[in-house]
């Protein structure tokens, strides 16, 4: 624990998608809120089709959803969804001609549902 989602438009051409997934981990990581760094497992979605607003000017997206047990106060939470919003902003090597937004929303998982194991072959 925690999962990171991100989904991202694909007109980013020059958004590395590995890189940014690493640092967001890292950034996760040097919060001091998680155990272990392999507890922290993220992935991305290249989003096929998407649309942001109602005209066809050039816009994109990169939105990041933090699932996290629940229990962490709303200031932890705040914490790390700004964290994790600076991580993105600096991160990317963001397009002149397209306009961006970029989104971190962080959602409780259920702690008593919630099961995980680890396996090992």
């Amino acid at each position: 624990m925690p999962h990171v989602t991100m989904e991202y438009t694909p007109n980013l051409l020059e958004l590395d998608v590995a890189k940014t997934l690493l640092v967001l981990n890292q950034t996760l990581l040097v919060s001091g809120h998680f155990g272990a760094e392999m507890d922290i497992k993220n992935r991305a979605i290249a989003l096929e089709m998407f649309q942001v607003g109602t005209t066809t000017a050039a816009r994109g997206f990169v939105h990041v959803k933090l699932a996290l047990l629940s229990g962490r106060s709303t200031e932890v939470k705040k914490v790390l969804s700004e964290s994790l919003l600076t991580a993105l902003r600096d991160t990317g090597t963001w397009p002149a001609d397209v306009e961006v937004q970029l989104s971190v929303e962080v959602v409780d998982l259920d702690r008593d549902s919630y099961a995980k194991a680890v396996v090992r072959g």
